[in-house]
């Protein structure tokens, strides 16, 4: 039997009536009313005694203890059927529709649903705590599902911290929440390897909270000496894979801290992955004006260029419709604002059409150009209710199909000149009113002229 990865639901609820002997399964089978299946070994105390894996999944530990005794029962391995249905193929070209299976024990439920009791008097019957009756042992169900109470009784009990589950991870892997910190904590006050890499990925415990913007797993890690720059099997390092992940507005705050707390340890801001971009890529690509700006002010590459061809600006272009509500305009300024080589202009059309929604980002890249030719072909490339809902913009961006632009913009345009790359630094500091800075610096006002 194939065995794959699978979270056990919620324990069903005790009103719910338990069925022995499904006629489906021999060997004495239970089906709970959950949608579980659960089939126990030849001899086991719970097999064919729905009450004994009743007071399993639920963490009656009363009841448990009337019932479990012996470690032939705290060591037999339980099959957990799902609700869930896999499309399986057994022989070449057939293919069937499966209930989907997974082996567990006794003690792998405990640790999965937090039963500290339970596990506790699950071991004190001699179960095996290093035993892997699937995917995962107990301290890897522990650490998955953040319950430290647990994660400490197995250490106390011997259970190994590098122990790989069937998807190749640690436990350190597998704290992958912010209520897994004191997991994490505790695994590595117990030996667990800090740079151990999992199997088929080559990701260190220090990617896996880079990638989950977990501020704190970070600075623990980095304080037991994780490596930094370390690259998995794709070329990314942790810094890498933090700029990497799609983003809310509510979590670029936590991708920030981790950023700033791997390159203040040395992250090569400018390492590149297997497709040959940097961490401002994938930051720009989603949209996170933030860790853009903080980026930029550790040096990085502003021009870089991937193996598609593509540098960052291109990359804040692309994402620009799908990232409206991270007003990817701030982005494209920045870049601009820091140097960033500008797109060819006989390929602006490209941009109206693909940016369109966003109005405020065709604005920002128009006016870092002196003069581009707008001919009658752009007003058919943007669609009409775009055009209806943005009207004011479109109608003064067409309007200069037929004139050139304005003495203020080209005023402003020689002046960016003189900046060079430095805009973002020099302006702030130029003895002219306020309100100039931001025309200097790109700010989109809602038309052009």
């Amino acid at each position: 039997m194939s065995q794959r990865t699978f979270h056990l639901s919620p324990p069903p609820s005790p009103s719910l009536p338990i069925r022995a002997n499904d006629p489906g399964f021999s060997g004495g089978c239970m089906e709970l009313c959950g949608g579980r299946l659960v089939e126990a070994g030849e001899g086991s105390v719970l097999n064919g005694d729905p009450e004994a894996l009743s007071a399993l999944l639920e963490g009656d530990l009363a009841r448990l203890r009337s019932i479990l005794h012996t470690p032939k029962d705290a060591n037999i391995r339980l099959e957990i059927k799902s609700d869930q249905l896999l499309w399986t193929s057994k022989k070449f070209g057939l293919w069937s529709l499966e209930y989907k299976r997974e082996l567990t024990s006794p003690l792998c439920i405990a640790a999965t649903y937090g039963y500290t009791d339970c596990l506790r008097h699950i071991l004190q019957c001699g179960a095996e705590v290093n035993l892997v009756p699937g995917p995962r042992s107990a301290l890897q169900q522990a650490c998955a599902n953040a319950h430290p109470h647990c994660v400490q009784l197995l250490l106390e009990h011997g259970a190994n911290p590098r122990l790989l589950s069937e998807e190749g991870l640690t436990s350190l892997h597998l704290c992958d929440s912010p209520h897994s910190f004191l997991c994490a904590k505790l695994l590595l006050s117990h030996q667990a390897d800090i740079n151990q890499l999992s199997d088929e990925e080559g990701t260190s415990p220090l990617h896996v909270a880079a990638e989950h913007g977990l501020v704190e797993h970070v600075l623990l890690y980095l304080r037991y000496g994780a490596k930094v720059d370390r690259v998995d099997s794709r070329g990314q390092t942790p810094l890498g894979s933090a700029c990497a992940q799609p983003q809310s507005s509510g979590s670029q705050e936590a991708y920030h801290q981790v950023c700033q707390l791997l390159m203040t340890h040395g992250a090569d801001v400018n390492a590149v992955d297997g497709e040959r971009a940097t961490p401002l890529h994938r930051a720009a690509r989603n949209a996170n004006h933030a860790l853009v700006q903080l980026l930029l002010q550790h040096h990085a590459d502003v021009n870089a260029i991937d193996y598609n061809g593509s540098s960052p600006l291109r990359c804040a272009l692309q994402s620009a419709v799908l990232k409206q509500e991270l007003q990817p305009q701030c982005t494209v300024q920045t870049l601009l604002n820091h140097g960033s080589h500008r797109v060819w202009p006989g390929a602006f059309i490209k941009v109206l059409k693909s940016c369109a929604v966003s109005p405020q980002t065709i604005e920002v890249l128009f006016n870092s150009y002196q003069q581009i030719q707008v001919t009658e072909e752009w007003p058919e490339v943007v669609p009409e209710d775009i055009l209806q809902v943005h009207w004011s913009f479109y109608k003064s961006l067409f309007a200069l199909a037929s004139r050139p632009r304005s003495l203020q913009h080209l005023c402003r345009f020689a002046a960016r000149k003189l900046c060079g790359d430095q805009c973002q630094a020099i302006i702030p500091t130029l003895p002219v009113p306020r309100c100039l800075h931001g025309y200097l610096l790109l700010e989109p006002q809602g038309w052009v002229f």
